[in-house]
């Protein structure tokens, strides 16, 4: 259709400085007389185009021409560019020629502020295989099949999945498990043995995924702890309730987390930096697995 070549001719010389007539007749498909025409009527609308004679001539734009016509603000525009330069993060190479096409158009904004990296330090090649493969099962409405470390052991799962997610700093899959009968979600990083299967499925994502009903069971505990001033940078690291400094350096917590065997993990990752101060029942059980423990080298 004409109008669709009248606007990728402006795009083609948004992107270069000067093309020639028989050029842009071969990208089209049309006689270089039907290019001519065209030039015409974007003239006639108002376009700064422009044809030179000679070595290096051809059909221009003038240099400070952008499509400013729009519905967008400039700071709008700073938005889209800079949300499209942040989904390379994910592996979306795709929105590199997104990003230049929009570029052009919108009067390469600039986006060069900010550098996103959903990736971790290390493993990250190895991540990334598993996201793009993930992504691909969701849009094309494939079953997957993985084993999976959970805090109590390692299963082999079948998901239907719907979303992949990042939240806490990490990746996860949202996805209804055909073990469980139910939605979960599946931390990326524990997942092995990844593959998809022939098998389709129709179900899709809940409207709200990170209600405190979907992210968390129903018991809770809240706990507080007392870390060493050695342990300071990753209390600061941790999203606490409450973070208390005390005149001898050491800093009272607290925080309201589910209950799981993976709390004791969690507070013996700090060492002798973390104390339990309370509820006493989950103090009895870190004293109870420290002992365990301390059988093994005794």
């Amino acid at each position: 259709m004409q109008i669709n070549r009248l606007f990728e001719i402006i795009y083609v010389l948004l992107d270069k400085e000067t093309v020639t007539a028989k050029e842009l007749a071969e990208r089209f498909e049309v006689s270089a007389r039907t290019v001519y025409r065209d030039v015409e009527i974007l003239s006639a609308a108002g376009i700064p185009i422009y044809m030179s004679k000679g070595k290096g001539g051809g059909i221009s734009l003038l240099p400070d021409f952008v499509l400013n016509k729009t519905v967008l603000t400039e700071k709008e525009k700073e938005d889209v560019l800079s949300s499209l330069k942040a989904m390379n993060a994910v592996g979306f190479r795709e929105a590199d020629t997104a990003l230049q096409k929009l570029g052009s158009l919108l009067g390469g904004a600039n986006t060069d502020w900010i550098e996103v990296d959903f990736s971790s330090w290390s493993n990250a090649p190895e991540e990334e295989r598993k996201f793009n493969t993930i992504k691909d099962a969701i849009l094309n409405r494939k079953v997957v099949a993985f084993t999976y470390a959970s805090a109590r052991e390692q299963q082999p799962r079948e998901a239907e999945p719907v979303k992949l997610c990042f939240k806490g700093g990490a990746w996860y899959l949202y996805a209804y498990c055909k073990l469980r009968c139910d939605f979960r979600f599946f931390k990326l990083r524990r997942i092995r043995d990844l593959r998809v299967t022939e098998e389709s499925f129709q179900r899709s994502a809940p409207a709200r995924i990170f209600s405190e009903e979907t992210v968390f069971p129903k018991e809770m505990v809240t706990l507080k702890l007392k870390f060493s001033p050695k342990a300071a940078y990753r209390v600061y690291d941790d999203e606490f309730e409450t973070c208390e400094p005390e005149e001898d350096g050491s800093i009272l917590v607290e925080i309201t987390c589910p209950k799981g065997e993976w709390l004791f993990g969690y507070i013996a990752s700090f060492g002798s930096d973390c104390e339990v101060l309370a509820p006493e029942s989950v103090r009895d059980e870190v004293k109870a697995e420290l002992e365990n423990a301390w059988k093994q080298y005794f």
